[in-house]
């Protein structure tokens, strides 16, 4: 699966592709698929804080940008990669960009497993919750369709490496413990986030043995 989701970012025009990763098992099955990989400290608390390990040990540039894919996508868009690098790129007054697609169901809506984020009027991102943001006062909770933005976010993310070096120095936010989302700790330091809006809701990543038999099944059709 991880060789997969390589291959969707080697499509993406990256300049280099790496897996990081505190597993010898998925550096082996790297090695041999020929995909570059580096182990990692195994104490991280956070995919970011991995990414800051990797920015470091390679000495990268503070203003090359590092997208960071999800081990469990392998059905990510390549140009979904892409267009959150190019965001970030062009987004000087912010250290990260990410992603997201609008909600039409209350069901989702108001799902915990779904973060939303809302906006500024310049695509920033002002807050990420697991609760339904925003709340529509005067509609209450009626069933159906959403007659209002309502915005999902998408776990894609675009770093400046050297915003990803800076990262495990900030301290924790009250705010991201609450949510468990560790983008608010970057909005709580008064780092910027710009968000782009796709129209098409990206595949499900793989959390169950269902999503599993899903993917495998678009890779190898009955």
């Amino acid at each position: 699966m991880v060789v997969r989701v390589a291959e969707r970012a080697q499509a993406s025009g990256a300049l280099r592709v790496l897996v990081a990763t505190d597993d010898a098992d998925i550096l082996r099955v790297c090695e041999a698929h020929g995909v570059e990989a580096l182990m990692t400290r195994a104490d991280h608390l956070s995919g970011t804080d991995r990414l800051a390990e990797v920015a470091t040990r390679l000495a990268l540039d503070d203003r090359m940008i590092v997208v960071n894919v999800q081990g469990d996508e392998p059905l990510v868009h390549s140009d979904l990669i892409q267009t959150c690098a190019r965001t970030l790129e062009a987004a000087e007054d912010c250290a990260m960009a990410t992603a997201c697609h609008r909600i039409t169901r209350l069901e989702d809506l108001h799902n915990p497993n779904i973060v939303k984020v809302v906006l500024d009027r310049s695509s920033r991102a002002l807050y990420f919750s697991r609760a339904a943001i925003p709340w529509p006062r005067d509609l209450g909770t009626r069933t159906g369709e959403i007659a209002f933005e309502a915005q999902r976010h998408i776990g894609l993310y675009a770093y400046r490496a050297g915003f990803l070096r800076a990262y495990p120095e900030l301290a924790p936010a009250p705010l991201e413990h609450i949510e468990k989302l560790e983008q608010l700790r970057a909005l709580w330091h008064g780092f910027r986030i710009a968000v782009f809006e796709t129209d098409e809701a990206p595949e499900a990543g793989v959390d169950t043995p269902e999503d599993l038999a899903r993917v495998r099944a678009h890779f190898d059709p009955p």
